[in-house]
């Protein structure tokens, strides 16, 4: 599976950014879609996840009610809509893939930067 994350860029507090992930490769109806991030001298961190059937979603407590995890499975995309967005949201984003029985994620996209403005 090829991750090809998309979407960075800066934005003031309170703003939005949609970020996407097109998936290439051999993907399942049972496989997790997530969001990880990584702040500047922090370690990488969980921010949502999605299964491509059902479309059952998880979210990190700091995100609940500010950022949307979403896929398209027509595009084979995941979407992340952050709304709301806060100076400490500022990190590399990271779309993962990871197999319905697998606890770790194995494949990762290339990280697109997102900058929040104060």
């Amino acid at each position: 599976v090829q991750l090809q994350a998309s979407g960075g860029g800066l934005v003031q507090a309170g703003g939005s950014l949609r970020l996407s992930c097109a998936a290439s490769g051999r993907t399942s109806n049972t496989d997790f879609m997530g969001w990880f991030r990584q702040a500047p001298g922090k370690e990488r961190e969980f921010v949502a996840s999605i299964i491509w059937s059902g479309g059952r979603t998880y979210y990190t407590n700091s995100v609940k009610g500010r950022f949307t995890i979403s896929r398209d499975i027509a595009k084979n995309t995941v979407y992340l809509q952050m709304n709301s967005l806060k100076p400490e949201d500022t990190a590399v984003y990271y779309c993962a893939h990871r197999l319905y029985s697998d606890s770790q994620y194995r494949h990762w996209g290339q990280g697109t930067l997102v900058t929040v403005s104060s």
